[in-house]
Formats: structure tokens, C-alpha cells, sequence
């Protein structure tokens, strides 16, 4: 496995110095969280950034999922990190306006496992800020492992400004782990953005009927009775799975598709909600 090293040898204040460059160069900030694994947060991370992308702006993922890094592959991204002219590392390039950093790309082997305990983890998120020439960003798309735990603290405490976006599914088992997502948030007194409601529904792709497999609305109930936005649903869809293995988000097909639409919408929901949200207003703008 690739390490990444502090080559300034400065210490814990440079890097603090790096990272708050870093951010200040990037206009919103975007943490795709929720409390629950096998919800979607890395199809949703990938596909708003691709998205966001697509409509002309900057963007900007970062897959703190240390264990677990899925961005790459469903991105098509191959190869190590490599130094740039500014910094010790540049971010792979994935089509035009995106920029991604994953741990996968540290990775001799893609299949190996990392054994990392809590402050490596941090350290590594730490420098994936502080270390990695990201440029000027209309947005930076930070994709989380599942829970609440070091990855999820660091980079709460790190990007301070940063506006959490939670991912459910309708069922009631998804539903409870969000709620503690979003309890630990006001505890962390973090932004929360919104809420997405993944696999919600099953368009089937022959007679075009909508048949709710997990249920339907529980995302939009939550967000209700919370107070906070829902910023929309997508559908379960075959052409979601199909292009995660082909290495292409499903808003860069060709053809149109029911994931493709509402993944779309969300997009412009999201960059909707960050010109509205006042915490993203008090920071400065690139």
C-alpha cells in the first residue's frame, strides 16, 4: 500500500495551515452520511457530484470510506495518486470539472484490506485535505462509511462548514439508524442539508409500473417530522447496477431511465438548498 506523509515536515500546525487553505478555496461543501450501511451514500455521492459536474461546475469527491472505497470503481478510475505541481498529490480526473480522491487509489492491490485503527484514519482524511491540490471547487463531495464514527468526527470537527446530506431507504430499519445520524448531528452541531430517499420504489423496466418494494415515503415523513428538507427520491433501477460495473454513473448514459431522472432533480435540489442555506452563505466564495 502507497502512505501518504507529511513532506513539508511542519507539523500538526501546517497542516492546519494547508487545510484551511484548502476549504477556503472551495465554495460548498457536501458530507453524504447516514447511520446505516447498504443505503446507497456512494451511488448518491457519485452521482450528484457527476451531476454537478455535468451542469458546469467544479466539483470535487472525496471517499473517506477507508475500509470500504467503492467511489473509484464506480467511477472507472484506475491507477495511483500522483504528485502535482503544488502539492504532493493530485486528484484522479474523471471526465470533465471532477476530481476524485479515494483510498482505493493507495491501494497496490485492489482487493487488499486496510488495518487501520482511529488515528491513522484521521490522519489520512486530515491529509487528504491538506496534501492533495484540489484547486478552486464550486463543490467538495465528501462520501462516508456507514455510522457515526472517527471518519464521520474528523471531518465534522475538520470541514466546520460542512452541509450534511442523509441518505435513507423507506424501511423502518433504515429510518432508525437515521435517527441517530441526525441526533449525533445536533450533538456535533453540524449543517444538516437534507434528506434523499434511496431505493425508493421499483419502476419495472417492462410494463413501467411503480411497485413499492421497500415501501415509499419514509425518507420525506422523516425529514418532516424533523424539520428538515427533503430534497427528493430515486427509484431502484437495474440501470444503476449496470452502470456502477461498467464504471459510469447513471446520469452519463445515453439512453434515459427512471435513476437517471430523479438522480438529475436531486442534483439541482442540492445546489438549490447550498445558495439557500445560510451556513453556507457566512463562508467565502472562491
Amino acid at each position: 500500500m502507497q502512505t501518504l506523509t507529511d513532506c513539508s515536515g511542519r507539523g500538526a500546525d501546517a497542516r492546519d495551515g494547508r487545510i484551511g487553505a484548502t476549504l477556503g478555496r472551495i465554495r460548498y461543501k457536501l458530507f453524504v452520511m447516514s447511520g446505516k450501511g447498504g443505503v446507497g451514500k456512494s451511488s448518491v455521492a457519485v452521482n450528484v457530484a457527476r451531476a454537478l459536474a455535468d451542469a458546469g461546475s467544479r466539483v470535487g469527491l472525496l471517499d473517506v470510506d477507508l475500509h470500504g472505497p467503492s467511489v473509484a470503481r464506480m467511477l472507472g478510475i484506475t491507477g495511483a495518486l500522483e504528485a502535482g505541481r503544488d502539492a504532493p498529490l493530485a486528484p484522479k480526473r474523471a471526465g470533465g470539472n471532477l476530481s476524485v480522491v479515494s483510498m482505493q487509489s493507495l491501494l497496490d492491490d485492489p482487493d487488499q484490506a486496510v488495518l487501520w485503527r482511529g488515528p491513522m484514519r484521521t490522519t489520512a482524511i486530515r491529509q487528504f485535505l491538506a496534501d492533495v491540490d484540489w484547486g478552486e471547487l464550486d463543490y467538495l463531495v465528501i462520501d462516508s462509511p456507514p455510522g457515526t464514527g472517527d471518519e464521520h468526527l474528523t471531518v465534522l470537527k475538520t470541514v466546520r462548514d460542512a452541509l450534511c446530506l442523509l441518505v435513507t431507504t423507506p424501511q423502518e430499519v433504515s429510518l432508525a439508524d437515521v435517527r441517530k445520524t441526525i441526533n449525533f448531528l445536533q450533538y456535533a452541531n453540524a449543517n444538516i442539508l437534507g434528506v434523499v430517499e434511496n431505493m425508493s420504489g421499483l419502476v419495472c423496466p417492462y410494463c413501467h409500473k411503480e411497485i413499492d418494494l421497500f415501501k415509499k415515503g419514509g425518507g420525506e415523513a422523516l425529514a418532516r417530522a424533523y424539520g428538515l428538507d427533503f430534497l427528493g427520491a430515486v427509484p431502484l433501477d437495474p440501470a444503476t447496477v449496470v452502470a456502477g460495473d461498467l464504471g459510469r454513473p447513471v446520469v452519463s448514459l445515453d439512453e434515459d431511465c427512471p435513476a437517471k431522472t430523479a438522480f438529475a432533480a436531486l442534483a439541482q435540489n442540492v445546489a438549490a438548498a447550498c445558495r439557500e442555506s445560510l451556513e453556507a452563505a457566512s463562508s467565502p466564495c472562491p
